[in-house]
């Protein structure tokens, strides 16, 4: 018993020893296949790279590499000749809207220091003087009281219609006026427009005759052609149309008061008594 211990215990050391120096020597078999394998791969990426730079070199030196641009310079070379016709419409909007804005303004429809000091003529009884102030102010209701109180000697309807006829003649010129702005904010949508179809049919015009699919950068010129003048457009049809709206809407209400007032002011005259201005 005490020999058979002993023996059982080396036997087991053994077997353990031997099951070591196997896994070790089957580790040892799979090394060179490794080494092997990150040898080919070695081999391989060199080629890669050999491949890949020559490529690098040509995107760095060729012809198809995107140059810098700015953004205002991309912008005026996609919008081509659409652009600058819609450069000049915003440029004929702006000054119309400065013009019509320093024309319609209640100082030149209806001052208050005329009214006041045609009023003050009237309650002193120098309706002579309050035909030569009206004749020698500018503002709109100065030149209607002043064609009023020329026919006068026509009667009172007579002096109403010539009035009217004024007023008519006044708002008309102003309607004339802004319709520029309102033609600049039909036409200039259509323009873009133009643009638009006009910068598809290149695009188009790419896909159609390549024979390979198109890179996207071959496309971008027609749809960047399409959409800068689409923007382009809009944004000149927008202001041109709101400026439209508010001095049109301003010009029938300073109208509107200019009648009202006029009026007033001629049936407090003594037309029965009073004689036509010389």
């Amino acid at each position: 018993m005490k020999l058979s211990q002993p023996s059982t215990a080396w036997r087991n050391r053994f077997g353990m020893f031997l099951l070591v120096a196997a896994t070790t020597l089957f580790g040892a078999s799979l090394i060179p296949n490794a080494s092997f394998e990150r040898a080919a791969y070695a081999d391989e990426e060199p080629a890669a790279e050999e491949t890949a730079t020559p490529a690098a070199d040509n995107s760095d030196g060729g012809s198809d590499a995107p140059k810098d641009k700015s953004f205002l310079m991309w912008m005026v070379e996609a919008s081509g000749i659409f652009g600058g016709i819609l450069l000049v419409l915003s440029v004929v909007m702006m000054a119309l809207i400065m013009t019509n804005v320093m024309q319609v303004k209640r100082d030149v429809f209806v001052p208050q220091d005329f009214i006041d000091e045609f009023q003050g003529k009237l309650e002193a009884k120098d309706y002579k003087g309050a035909y030569d102030l009206s004749k020698a102010d500018d503002s709109l209701i100065a030149r209607i009281l002043a064609v009023g109180m020329s026919r006068l000697d026509r009667g009172y309807s007579a002096a109403i219609e010539g009035m009217q006829e004024l007023g008519e003649e006044e708002n008309m010129s102003y309607e004339h006026k802004l319709s520029y702005l309102a033609l600049i904010a039909s036409v200039a949508p259509m323009i873009g427009l133009m643009g638009t179809v006009y910068g598809m049919i290149l695009s188009f015009q790419k896909i159609a005759t390549a024979t390979v699919a198109p890179k996207p950068s071959e496309l971008a010129d027609g749809i960047s052609t399409a959409l800068f003048t689409t923007l382009e457009g809009l944004a000149v049809a927008i202001p041109a149309m709101v400026a439209y709206s508010i001095l049109r809407n301003r010009v029938a209400r300073y109208m509107l008061e200019v009648g009202m007032i006029s009026e007033g002011l001629m049936s407090r005259l003594p037309i029965s008594k009073q004689q036509p201005a010389a």
